[in-house]
């Protein structure tokens, strides 16, 4: 198998042979134009030195100070790995002749660039170690600028599955993945109280009850790092969320009054990952806790929920940015099961323009179809949420695909990882069971959070 740092290599040597052909070509092209030179360009009997400086051009071969990629390459250590990239990227930020002939800065950008969107992006935060100009490519934002516009662009699976502040992001396919640094909170209640998650961006947003209060913290992908803040408008817990490119709004929830009672408000507000700032807009037409939000069809949904006294809400709700306007949506869970007051929010996720739930009482997947508010049956899904009522079960949309983590019917509960491309027209879907190959990580069968990143 191929990994990504072999991948990774062998990009650099492809591109080197690029750039030395690329090099090749606007030599031949100078020597053929030194060659018809006319000849009152040469210099005359008489000038100065330092005009003939300016009229000669001084044709030699070039010879780049190329560093030597048939080696095989050694990843024993992360310092060895670390130490070995910041050699390359050094002597290709050095690369020019001996003989006054420089590779032109823009050729030598984009060739930069060209490696750095390719990489895979578990390694973007040692970039900023090189230099002040890798670490500004980071900061700006450009690298992933690019990624979106060459199409490079992938889902990362961030899950927190035990207790304490770690959080783990895989790629895809569950064949990599990188811990997290911890939460740098040194709240006890932080650690040990329930938390929710949610990517916006390159950002992880996770909002959780320190003693003190509600508190926000974010991880930063480009720094690999946890910043805490900003806080919310109206702190809360409970809400409906749901993110679209960089920016994610947060529906109802629980809120403290001035008492220290918990209320069940109808408050929305949306955060921009660009300004690291919060919004307020208009509020829901119900109050509700526990309810699931989703972007479908460029409105903002929020299903389900409960209400200030604790029943189950049908209903669902639609948010209009350009209009800033809501519009309520009748028995959009009427045909749904509720077993338990204590039942988990409804396990939605979007692919292609379409709506599925997990129905937990049923472990059975469901399509909506918006024009005639009903949810078609597609079959059993392969994972046992109806004996936790559906707490402790992933339900996500991964680019074209669903995700489902959770554990299995088998009587020992293992972890269990599933994907699939759904079909609204197929009745029974065919789930593919994604082998769990990370070394050192470890998939418990209860699932605390778990959220998307694309970069």
């Amino acid at each position: 198998m191929i990994t990504p740092r072999v991948m990774y290599v062998m990009l650099l040597k492809v591109l080197f042979w690029n750039l030395q052909e690329m090099m090749s070509k606007d030599m031949a092209k100078i020597n053929q134009d030194m060659l018809m030179l006319r000849e009152d360009q040469t210099p005359k009997v008489g000038a100065s030195l330092s005009q003939s400086k300016r009229r000669k051009i001084s044709i030699v071969g070039i010879k780049p100070n190329i560093p030597h990629l048939n080696v095989k390459p050694c990843y024993d250590s992360d310092e060895e790995e670390k130490g070995e990239v910041t050699n390359i990227f050094q002597n290709l930020a050095g690369l020019k002749s001996h003989d006054g002939f420089y590779v032109h800065h823009k050729l030598l950008y984009e060739l930069e660039v060209e490696i750095f969107v390719r990489l895979p992006c578990f390694e973007y935060w040692k970039l900023q170690f090189l230099n002040k100009k890798f670490l500004q490519l980071l900061k700006s934002g450009e690298i992933f600028r690019m990624r979106q516009e060459k199409g490079l662009v992938k889902p990362y699976v961030i899950l927190h599955s035990r207790a304490g502040s770690n959080w783990e992001m895989f790629d895809k396919d569950f064949k990599t993945f990188q811990r997290l640094p911890k939460v740098p909170s040194s709240d006890y209640c932080f650690f040990h109280s329930d938390k929710e998650t949610i990517c916006v961006g390159t950002q992880l947003i996770v909002i959780g009850r320190e003693i003190e209060g509600i508190v926000v913290f974010r991880y930063e992908l480009e720094n690999h790092k946890w910043f805490k803040g900003p806080s919310m408008i109206t702190p809360r817990v409970m809400y409906g969320s749901a993110s679209h490119g960089k920016t994610a709004f947060f529906a109802g929830g629980i809120q403290m009054d001035d008492n220290g009672n918990p209320i069940v408000v109808r408050t929305v507000e949306k955060y921009n990952a660009d300004a690291k700032s919060w919004t307020m807009i208009n509020g829901m037409h119900k109050a509700r806790k526990f309810s699931s939000g989703c972007f479908l069809r460029g409105k903002f949904y929020v299903l389900g929920g409960r209400d200030e006294n604790d029943k189950h809400l049908t209903c669902g709700e639609s948010y209009d940015e350009t209009r800033n306007s809501w519009e309520l949506i009748p028995d959009m869970l009427k045909d749904m099961t509720f077993i338990t007051p204590s039942q988990s929010p409804p396990l939605i996720a979007v692919v292609d323009d379409n709506l599925y739930m997990l129905e937990t009482s049923l472990n059975e997947l469901r399509v909506y179809d918006i024009n005639t508010n009903i949810w078609k049956k597609l079959g059993v899904v392969p994972v046992s949420t109806n004996t936790t009522f559906g707490w402790g079960t992933a339900f996500k949309s991964m680019g074209d695909r669903l995700l489902v983590v959770g554990s299995s019917h088998s009587w020992h509960r293992k972890g269990i990882v599933y994907s699939c491309r759904p079909s609204p027209d197929v009745e029974e879907q065919h789930w593919e069971e994604l082998k769990y190959w990370c070394s050192g990580a470890k998939l418990p069968q209860f699932i605390h959070n778990c959220c998307v990143m694309f970069a």
